[in-house]
Order: structure tokens, then sequence, then C-alpha cells
């Protein structure tokens, strides 16, 4: 059996002084070690969110400026179109002006050239016709 006697009493207190010596040398700094190894990672993982989140906002600041260059782009080249297409228009509308003129000045000619010709085969009429009669009857009429 057990027998309780004085050394029990120096066994504990043995015990009790191993305990303390050895929280002293060995488990403080082990626990301060651990505790140091959390908060490094804890702050590399805050960092890590930290990050995360800034290149989501640079990524979205990336997409919006390139949909307002878009944009922008699309509207230039709307405008551009719209100048080119009225310009377009505008020479058109004066070649049309100078080719109304020139038709213009075509039709008269011609039809001065037709009231020149006409009076010129007027005055020539009556030898034309006493041409065909000559011609017709074979004789001089």
């Amino acid at each position: 059996m057990i027998s309780v006697d004085g050394s029990l009493f120096i066994q504990i207190a043995n015990f009790l002084l191993l305990i303390w010596v050895l929280n002293l040398i060995l488990y403080r700094p082990i626990r301060n070690i651990l505790s140091e190894r959390k908060e490094k990672i804890t702050g590399m993982e805050d960092n890590i969110d930290a990050f995360g989140k800034d290149a989501a906002d640079k990524d979205a600041q990336y997409d919006s400026g390139i949909r307002s260059a878009r944009a922008k782009g699309m509207q230039e080249k709307e405008k551009l179109i719209q100048a080119a297409e009225a310009e377009e228009k505008d020479i058109i509308g004066k070649i049309n002006e100078k080719a109304q003129a020139d038709l213009a000045k075509m039709k008269e000619n011609v039809a001065k050239e037709a009231d020149a010709v006409r009076k010129e085969l007027l005055q020539q009429v009556d030898t034309f016709a006493t041409e065909i009669g000559k011609k017709i009857l074979g004789r001089a009429v």
C-alpha cells in the first residue's frame, strides 16, 4: 500500500517547483512564439484581404475606364459619321445644282440651235419644195 509520510510533501513541492521552472523556461517562450506566429499570420491574412479588395477595385476601375473610353469612341465615331454624311449631302447638292445649271444651259443652247436651224430651214423650204416638186414631177415647176 501507499504510505503517506513527509516525502509526499517534498514530492508535491518538487512537482510544483518543476512546473514553475518549466513554465518559465519552456512553456512561456513557446506560447509567446505561438502567439507571435498567430499575430503574424492574422496580419498576413488581413494584408491578403486588403490586396484582394484593392485588386478588385482596380479591376472595376479598369473596366469602367474601358467602358467609358468605348462610349466616348462611339460618340466620336457617330459625330464623324454625321459630319461626313452632312459633307456628302452638301457635295451632292452642289453637284446636283451644277448639273441642273449645266442641263439648263444645254437645253437653252439646244433650243437656240433648234431655232437657228428652224429659221434656216424655213428660209430654204421654198427651195426644197421646188426641188422635191421637180423630182416628183420630173420637170420644172
